[in-house]
Parts: structure tokens; sequence; C-alpha cells
């Protein structure tokens, strides 16, 4: 069974910066995209980040409201997906859940979507 591990939350003040890490605990055979989600209390879960597989290291994309602030990264040798968060506002405070999109564990499997236990994020102004 495969399973997300997050670490790397917590609070912050204002302008200041965390990482968060994602890891896929057991190999696997392919994965669509891996990505990071976030629910602020009172909200829906919403896309902060992605990075889809493939060579050159894929490719990624990011919600509007954190371009230029956030870098996702990925490591296909150790199955991990990090986020860099910087000049982090209170607006960013909430839960941070890792997603893998279409992971298939084994070549003749169905793929299926995976969440990690989510990490919690708060920024204090």
């Amino acid at each position: 069974q495969v399973q997300l591990v997050e670490s790397g939350g917590g609070s912050v003040q204002a302008g200041g910066s965390l990482r968060l890490s994602c890891a896929v605990s057991a190999r696997f055979h392919s994965v669509n995209a891996m990505g990071w989600y976030r629910q602020a209390p009172g909200k829906q879960r919403e896309l902060v980040a992605q990075i889809t597989s493939g060579g050159s290291g894929g490719s990624s994309n990011y919600a509007d409201f954190v371009k230029g602030r956030f870098t996702i990264s990925r490591d296909d040798a150790k199955n991990t997906v990090d986020l860099q968060m910087n000049s982090l506002k209170p607006e960013d405070t909430g839960v941070y859940y890792c997603n893998a999109d279409q992971l298939r564990i084994l070549c003749w499997w169905a793929p299926k979507d995976y969440w990690g236990q989510g990490t919690q994020v708060t920024v204090s102004s």
C-alpha cells in the first residue's frame, strides 16, 4: 500500500519561509503528477502547485496566488516532492496536502489518486 508522508509544516511570521516535503512510502510503477493542495478553514481544498512526470524534471504549474513565491520540485530517485514557500502571507494559512495524481503501483493495476494526511501551515501577521 502506498502512503504519502508529509513533513515541514509549522508556524511562521509573514514574510518568512517554510519548506514542505512529501515522500512516497513505497515503490511504484508510474505517476501522472505530484502536487500540493491546501485547505483553509471554511474553504474548499485548492491546488497550490503541481509537477508532472517526465524527462528534464517534468513541468510545473502554480496557482496564481503563489506564483513567484512558491517553488515545487521533485526527486524521482527518492520519490519525494517538495514545496519551497517564500514570502509567506497570512492568507497562506491552512492545511497543506500532498497529492499523487493517477499513481499506478504496478503496471497492470488501475491508477488512483493518493493523499497525504495534511500538514498545518500557520502564517501570522
